[in-house]
Parts: structure tokens; C-alpha cells; sequence
């Protein structure tokens, strides 16, 4: 499991940071670390804060958009500090262990973590189906992001890292479908529901937000996405044959 977690960092301010986030996962065995457009990178400070794990640096994926980093995903956790007006499903890093204990061992995962200053913005958090937390001082909230890192990877270290688990579910199930997969398939629902006459323009973006939770929390599986994607199929065709009648 542990070669299949990818850390992402978005858009962080200080290259040391990403240096002693890549020590920070060196530390706990986690290899892939993707930078969604760093704002100094590469850079000699954190090859200096990496301290050793410059392997780590030397393989880094740089994406310009978070949707692009998590293509290949198909589960995807977002760290935040900060209370959201509408709630996602939270998970404290042991918690977020536990659930992944769950999934089959191949199933490719993301743990995301925002800018310095802000964290993730609501839409970027739209694409996680979890938020992670942190359990600290309510009245000092904010860890440093190597130090998140760390507590995260201290959790996943425990688990994945001293013992080997045995995948969870059949052998000839489906996969899990991916970020890329699941983002074509709201784009389909979104157009769906708008040709139905179902979505009003107004609320358009809070019903999505609430139907990507609906259909995160899910898991869905390839078999079970192109049903539904046939459904949606169905019910344009229908609707455009009554218009046509």
C-alpha cells in the first residue's frame, strides 16, 4: 500500500517546505511525491532540507493542475485545518488508516495538502472524497507541512510499513474508478440533469457539490461507473427523442 499512496503538495510558497517534505517521507518509506505548480522548484534549499532523500526530489511529478495529478487516483484525501461550510466526511490519520486497510492493496491513493498560508480552496477540495484532520490545539491549529506530513506518514509507516496486509476483496473484482474516470463522469451527470431541465442555473454549483459527495463516499468501481454513464445515456436519448416527437 505504501507504493501506491502519492503525497501532493499544491502550490507551495517556500522550496525548503518541499525538502523536508520529501525527508519527512523518506522517513516513513513513501516514495511518490507530486507538486502541483510549486511556486520555486527545483531549488538548491530544498535539496538541502531533503537532507538526504534527493531520490525523492529527483522523482517528483509536476502537474499544473490538481485535477491532473490525481488521474490516476481512486481515492482522494484532502488535508485541512479549517471548518468548511458544507462538511466532507472527516478523517483523523489513524482513522484514514483504518479505511485504507480496507481497500484492495493496489488501489492508488492520494493524500493532499494545500498552500502554506491557506490550505485547499473549497473547489480543489471538491476533488477529495475525505478531508484529513489533525487532532492539535484547537487555539494553534496549524501544523507546518513537513510536520503534517510526518504525522500522516508516522500513521500509514505503523500499518503498512511493519507488517504486510492481505488484500481485502476478490481478486477478480473491478477497479476502483479513478479521479480522470470519476470527473468525466459529474461533467456527464452535470449535462444530464441540465438537459432533464432537472438543475436549476442558480443552485447548479451546491447540487454538484452535493452529488460529488453522494457519489464519493461510494467507491465506485468501473463496472458500477459504466452503468451509471449508460443510465445517463439512456435518460439524453429519451429526452431527446420526446423533444424531437
Amino acid at each position: 500500500m505504501l507504493a501506491n499512496i502519492k503525497i501532493v503538495l499544491v502550490e507551495t510558497s517556500h522550496p525548503g517546505n518541499i525538502g523536508a517534505v520529501a525527508r519527512a517521507m523518506k522517513n516513513m518509506c513513501l516514495s511518490q511525491l507530486t507538486l502541483v505548480s510549486p511556486k520555486i522548484f527545483p531549488s538548491a534549499e530544498a535539496t538541502s532540507r531533503a537532507a538526504g532523500a534527493d531520490n525523492i526530489l529527483m522523482r517528483a511529478e509536476i502537474c499544473d493542475s490538481l485535477a491532473e495529478a490525481l488521474q490516476d487516483c481512486a481515492v482522494v484525501i484532502g488535508a485541512s485545518a479549517r471548518s468548511r461550510t458544507i462538511s466532507w466526511p472527516e478523517l483523523t490519520p489513524r482513522e484514514c488508516v483504518n479505511f485504507l486497510q480496507t481497500l484492495p492493496s493496489q488501489t492508488k491513493v492520494a493524500i493532499v495538502f494545500g498552500r502554506e498560508n491557506s490550505g485547499l480552496k473549497n473547489h480543489e477540495l471538491d476533488l477529495c472524497q475525505y478531508l484529513l484532520r489533525i487532532p492539535c490545539n484547537s487555539e494553534f491549529s496549524s501544523l507546518n507541512l513537513a510536520a503534517a506530513v510526518q504525522v500522516v506518514g508516522y500513521e500509514l509507516f505503523l500499518t503498512f510499513g511493519h507488517q504486510e496486509i492481505k488484500a481485502i476483496g476478490d481478486a477478480g473484482a473491478a477497479p476502483l474508478a479513478n479521479a480522470e474516470q470519476m470527473e468525466a463522469f459529474y461533467v456527464h451527470l452535470l449535462q444530464t440533469i441540465a438537459d432533464i431541465g432537472f438543475l436549476h442555473p442558480e443552485k447548479s454549483r451546491s447540487i454538484m457539490r452535493r452529488l460529488r459527495r453522494i457519489y464519493n463516499r461510494t467507491h465506485l468501481d468501473t463496472k458500477e461507473l459504466d452503468i451509471l454513464r449508460g443510465i445517463l445515456r439512456f435518460s439524453q436519448n429519451h429526452n431527446n427523442n420526446n423533444k424531437s416527437c
